[in-house]
């Protein structure tokens, strides 16, 4: 079972039409929120980000704490913060969403004041709403909403184009695809994409992604891989690893030999339904 490490990139034609159309947009933008995942809180965040926004006061949205290993992330966002990020946790389960909406309004209070020296009337908030795929941007718009307006859906590229939302009377939303950049300097970071469905998995060696996941647990969390697998030491070619899991999980084919497409199956839905408990992949 040889890891095949082919290197990742995916940058579909609707992604540079999304910066291309943001760039257009952008003097229309107050504010920025950046929605980033916290099981993966450097892959996650938009490499060429700062190029796209320019100088527009950002919001770090950071969604599915409930999944992460807190003290791991809460690390990352800490040194977000020192860097002069303005750094806001969602909880996208219960709908608590306050903390944005006041953030929001801090922030627009200054650029109203400046608004009204200039003789110029207050405005509702204009706030462009940008992130990899599948980190949450749908679920946490139909929050800020209060019902359901952004269809939400779990494969990677499933909004396909800009549109305007109006939150409430404070502030309208421009909802984006989800965007990833040309070239993935760091294939460690891309495969965390990839192991958490940000990239689209027709694209990818599934093998290699099931091997970097066993080699991250057994790197960050040797206790929860041996819990679900039994699997105490990662041989080099992973064959023991796959036959392991593949016979305790019933992954078969004919003859009782086993399947290792099944056992690659295995390890990434394993990852995707929750089963190792709360983990982060970066550091």
């Amino acid at each position: 079972m040889n890891e095949n490490k082919t290197n990742i990139n995916w940058f579909p034609g609707h992604m540079a039409k999304t910066k291309r159309e943001i760039s257009e947009k952008l003097n229309l933008i107050d504010i920025v929120y950046e929605v980033i995942d916290a099981r993966m809180p450097i892959s996650s965040k938009i490499v060429d980000i700062d190029d796209l926004i320019k100088d527009k006061p950002r919001v770090l949205v950071v969604t599915k704490m409930d999944l992460c290993d807190v003290d791991a992330t809460n690390n990352i966002l800490k040194r977000y913060e020192e860097d002069g990020y303005k750094v806001v946790s969602v909880d996208l389960i219960n709908g608590n969403v306050n903390n944005l909406l006041n953030a929001t309004k801090d922030i627009m209070k200054g650029i109203n004041d400046v608004r009204i020296s200039k003789g110029m009337s207050e405005r509702a908030a204009r706030v462009l709403i940008v992130g990899v795929p599948n980190v949450g941007k749908s679920t946490l718009i139909n929050r800020l909403v209060g019902k359901k307006s952004a269809g939400v859906g779990n494969t990677p590229g499933f909004t396909k184009s800009l549109s305007w939302i109006r939150v409430n009377k404070d502030i309208e939303l421009l909802d984006t695809p989800g965007i990833l950049w040309p070239k993935f300097e760091n294939q460690d970071n891309a495969r965390t994409l990839a192991a958490f469905s940000s990239i689209k998995e027709e694209i990818l060696n599934l093998d290699d992604i099931a091997c970097f996941i066993l080699r991250k647990l057994y790197e960050l969390y040797p206790d929860k891989l041996e819990e679900r697998y039994g699997i105490t030491e990662l041989d080099e070619d992973m064959v023991e690893a796959y036959e392991m899991i593949g016979k305790r999980r019933g992954a078969l084919s004919r003859g009782g030999v086993v399947d290792y497409d099944k056992v690659s199956d295995i390890i990434i839905k394993d990852l995707k339904n929750g089963y190792f408990g709360k983990i982060t992949f970066d550091r």
